[in-house]
């Protein structure tokens, strides 16, 4: 093969004859092989399943124009509220957040307000909504709301089938794209495994309440939650002759 050092060399030879040479000094580049034909496919699947778990947030406040007062009043509350829980094994209980907030309105004293919040955590909402009942009426807690969700365990073996049947779909789909662009076959290209879904969904948000009134019994409504695998990737479409339809 000519290079460019050869064709400079040989170049004096038809100068001399007086016939112009144009040879372009590049060096062949050897074509990649073609990249096979792809489709995408991204089918999914979703299964409905009934919520098993309970999250509920309950707060404690008081008000006092002394800061210490109106704390010593809320972790009383607390305490109490926990002690009370205990009867409840099941239910997880842990406490939040802790604000000390100073309140000056005009043509009204000076005053704090203290809040704590406790967390409710449950699979029997029965037991769940007997304690949030009780811990409203005897300790003077106020709801301030809750929402459902799956548990791990429940989620997790939700997505293992949801994710078989969303793999099936997308063979059957895969299959029938190759047969409608006529090749015979295919092989699994890159493909990834995609799941949704959220955390407690929140159903409702109670307002403060007067601690003389009474609160109603908690009524619950767990609901479902959708779990949905969406398995999407590149079906490789195999030549050879063509696919019967």
């Amino acid at each position: 093969m000519w290079n460019c050092y050869k064709i400079a060399r040989f170049a004096a030879v038809p100068m001399a004859l007086g016939v112009a040479l144009a040879m372009p000094c590049a060096v062949a580049q050897v074509p990649g092989a073609p990249q096979p034909p792809s489709v995408a496919v991204s089918p999914s699947a979703t299964a409905i399943v009934p919520n098993d778990r309970l999250q509920a947030w309950l707060r404690a406040e008081a008000e006092n124009a002394s800061p210490a007062a109106a704390a010593s009043q809320v972790n009383a509350t607390v305490a109490k509220a926990l002690a009370d829980a205990k009867a409840y094994p099941g239910i997880k209980v842990a406490t939040a957040g802790y604000s000390t907030q100073q309140i000056a309105e005009k043509g009204r004293p000076t005053r704090w307000r203290v809040a704590q919040s406790i967390t409710l955590d449950a699979s029997d909402f029965t037991a769940a909504a007997t304690l949030m009942s009780k811990l409203q009426d005897e300790n003077g807690l106020l709801l301030s709301g809750m929402g459902f969700s799956l548990a791990e365990k429940t989620r997790r073996e939700a997505e293992d089938s949801v994710t078989l049947q969303a793999i099936k779909s997308w063979q059957s789909r895969a299959q029938q794209a190759a047969n409608g662009l006529g090749f015979a076959a295919w092989r699994v290209g890159h493909v990834n495994v995609l799941t949704s879904g959220g955390g407690p969904v929140p159903v409702m948000r109670a307002q403060a309440m007067a601690a003389s009134i009474a609160a109603p019994p908690v009524a619950l409504e767990a609901g479902t939650t959708d779990v949905t695998v969406t398995v999407s990737g590149d079906a490789v479409l195999e030549t050879g002759p063509a696919a019967a339809r």
